[in-house]
């Protein structure tokens, strides 16, 4: 079981910069891929980045590439996305996720509570 709580969500100007860290509570954390994904208003859920275990290889979607950065310290059972050059486009609702290597959310066994991020122009 892996329990996990979002954190660093916040308002800020479009150009600014948030970090989203996510605290994960459980043993099979360090062993699972790590995933972040958004949804904004009347919008699916949609794929924004994922990190493997061993933290060595990660996959983006296009839209945040070269913005967006994925890591995580399995150390601290604690998974980040550092958010650069936000856009108004990235208002939406984050969450992190432990599971499968994916960009699916269904590989994804578990789920945070989210964290409200909204981008003014």
């Amino acid at each position: 079981q892996v329990q996990l709580v979002e954190s660093g969500g916040g308002l800020v100007q479009a150009g600014g910069s948030l970090r989203l860290s996510c605290a994960a509570s459980g043993r099979t954390f360090s062993r699972s891929a790590m995933g972040w994904f958004r949804q904004a208003p009347g919008k699916e859920r949609e794929f924004v980045a994922v990190i493997i275990w061993t933290g060595g290889v990660t996959s983006y979607r296009d839209s945040v590439k070269g913005r967006f950065t994925i890591s995580r310290d399995n150390a601290k059972n604690t998974g980040y996305l550092q958010m650069n050059s936000l856009e108004p486009e990235d208002t939406a609702i984050y969450y992190c996720a432990a599971g499968r290597f994916s960009s699916s959310w269904s590989n994804y066994d578990y789920w945070g509570q989210g964290t409200q991020v909204t981008v003014s122009s």
